[in-house]
């Protein structure tokens, strides 16, 4: 199970959490996990609370997590180690547990698409185990 995001800026985060709950529903897995994936080296996924302020905040402590003012190898190819860099930092995979059909996240947890290399058109995919 997976599903589409297209992305518009160089560095974004997009509230994916209502897809995710799509695909545990579709699955009708009421005890289990749910993996949430990337298969994108220049995106990553986060679980956080989506407050406008603190998406903000968190695209520029997400810019300033590796330097960007660096001569890094990989740019003489593709001008975007940032992205492949942050990326490795932060991560391309979630496992959340499912009980009762229902992600097992607190009150103010949502889970990010974090774009590192937009704008583009990234999938995300879902692969949820249990019974």
């Amino acid at each position: 199970m997976s599903f589409n995001v297209s992305t518009s800026d160089r560095v974004e985060l997009n509230d994916v959490t209502g897809e995710v709950i799509a695909e545990i529903d579709k699955s009708g897995v009421k005890e289990g996990i749910a993996l949430v994936y990337v298969p994108h080296a220049t995106a990553a996924l986060i679980i956080n609370e989506n407050e406008r302020g603190l998406i903000s905040d968190m695209t520029a402590a997400i810019s300033d997590l590796i330097p960007r003012d660096r001569r890094y190898e990989h740019d003489r190819i593709d001008d975007n180690a940032w992205s492949h860099l942050t990326s490795a930092v932060i991560g391309c995979s979630l496992t959340i547990p499912i009980t009762g059909g229902r992600l097992e996240c607190g009150t103010w947890q949502n889970i990010f698409l974090v774009e590192l290399d937009g704008p583009r058109r990234r999938k995300v995919i879902v692969k949820v185990i249990g019974a």
